[in-house]
């Protein structure tokens, strides 16, 4: 038999970036359990670089971080990692699961130490403050995720408004709402609720 001597087969096109960029993300019609929402991280249905978090059982789409968000939020882990390093772990854009139907990602959460540093995501009676930074979002987080951590007890929430230039420090959570809410302006301090021997200056946390 002759050998076949063509040309061996070639792609018709060349590979570009954009044959592999990821799809948008698909419409999801919940409600879903955390259990099913981590089900379709396993499946590929969602993605590790998808921001994504889980309220209410609906999978809502999070906006892409700005310049001034991630500086904040660099700032704060900065903050904190200098004088509660051995009292806190801070974990920093990672989710925690507060219910059957609800694994929010903070922005900035400061979490009880623990030595197997936490195999499974953190539940409510782990937080010890939770931390949100809202430029484009300020409505959502305030109306939306302040509640939710009021609901399931977390005693301190804070809400960086950086369009507005101030730090709303939320306390004393009842009744789905956090009864205590004061504004920190610039030079003022803020003292956290379970850290009372640290300072923070609102400046060293808008910039």
């Amino acid at each position: 038999m002759t050998p076949d001597r063509r040309s061996p087969l070639r792609l018709t096109r060349h590979l570009r970036r954009a044959d592999i960029v990821r799809m948008a993300l698909p419409p999801l019609k919940g409600p879903f359990t955390v259990d099913t929402y981590q089900r379709l991280g396993e499946l590929g249905i969602l993605g590790e670089d998808d921001r994504v978090e889980l309220i209410d059982g609906q999978v809502v789409e999070m906006s892409p971080i700005g310049d001034r968000h991630a500086s904040c939020v660099r700032r704060l882990n900065g903050l904190f990692a200098r004088q509660l390093l051995d009292v806190a772990v801070i974990d920093v854009q990672n989710p925690v699961v507060l219910g059957r139907r609800d694994a929010p990602q903070p922005d900035v959460t400061l979490l009880v130490p623990r030595a197997d540093a936490y195999p499974h995501h953190p539940r409510a009676q782990d937080i010890l403050l939770v931390i949100e930074v809202a430029d484009t979002t300020v409505a959502y987080d305030r109306d939306v995720k302040l509640p939710l951590y009021a609901r399931v007890g977390i005693p301190e929430a804070w809400l960086v408004d950086l369009e507005r230039d101030r730090v709303q420090v939320c306390r004393e959570p009842a009744g789905g709402r956090y009864t205590s809410v004061r504004a920190v302006s610039r030079g003022n301090t803020i003292t956290p609720l379970r850290f009372p021997t640290m300072t923070v200056a609102a400046d060293d946390v808008l910039g």
